[in-house]
């Protein structure tokens, strides 16, 4: 089957980057994904990836640190899961730059959104740390943004929930998932699929988000394939 779609940009978060060892990495579980990754680069697509950091450190719950220093360590840790993630790409032949929104050039390339677009071009995957570079921007509106700076078609959000329910599936047994539903909702609704920032970017600039559970790495591949594995998100 071909792919539904030629570029994309893939959200991973830090949790699931640790497995059910909730904190650090495990190197089993982020083997899995990037081998799903790999079956979408051999089918052509063009990949963009933005890494969270929550498997290492959260600003907003960093206690009484002031909030902005605390935002800057999160941004350090999202730098270190895109650089494990890079480095299982690249054992298993998938090529791949990795670029951070604050300079590190000792370690990977610093952001710009021309040279991005090109190595998508020249078929190698791009990783997107530290998130916007901005404290007080969680990293799903990096993702967002990143998206929109590279003409993305679609946001894979890979997540611990199968799907955009209309209550929490963790509390209520009644809990119904959506196939489908537009941003206007989400907003409206108050559901929690991302801050209401990252979502009003996504509507504002026709970025669809597809929401699915990375528990089967391969929801990665079957999400291109347009196999029902979440939650589609429209700017309808």
């Amino acid at each position: 089957m071909e792919p539904k779609y030629k570029r994309i940009l893939l959200k991973l978060s830090g949790e699931a980057l640790a497995g059910e060892k909730s904190m650090g990495l495990d190197y089993n579980i982020i083997t899995g994904i990037c081998e799903s990754i790999k079956k979408c680069y051999d089918a052509g697509v063009e990949i963009g990836i933005v890494v969270g950091g929550g498997n290492f450190w959260r600003g907003r719950s960093s206690g009484a640190m002031d909030r902005t220093r605390a935002d800057h360590i999160g941004m350090l840790a999202t730098a270190m899961n895109a650089l494990a993630v890079a480095d299982i790409l690249e054992s298993i032949g998938v090529p791949v730059r990795v670029q951070t929104a604050i300079t590190m050039q000792q370690v990977a390339e610093p952001y710009l959104r021309n040279r991005a677009v090109r190595h998508l071009e020249k078929g190698r995957v791009v990783i997107f740390g530290c998130g916007t570079g901005n404290p007080f921007f969680s990293t799903d509106t990096a993702a967002s943004l990143r998206a929109a700076e590279i003409d993305a078609e679609i946001i894979l959000k890979a997540t611990m929930v199968d799907g955009v329910y209309d209550k929490d599936p963790n509390q209520y047994d009644d809990a119904v998932r959506y196939s489908t539903i537009n941003f206007s909702e989400i907003l409206a609704k108050g559901l929690k699929v991302m801050d209401m920032t990252a979502a009003s970017m996504c509507r504002d600039n026709n970025i669809p988000i597809l929401v699915f559970n990375l528990d089967n790495p391969d929801n990665i591949y079957k999400s291109l394939l347009g196999e029902d594995v979440g939650t589609l998100v429209t700017t309808d």
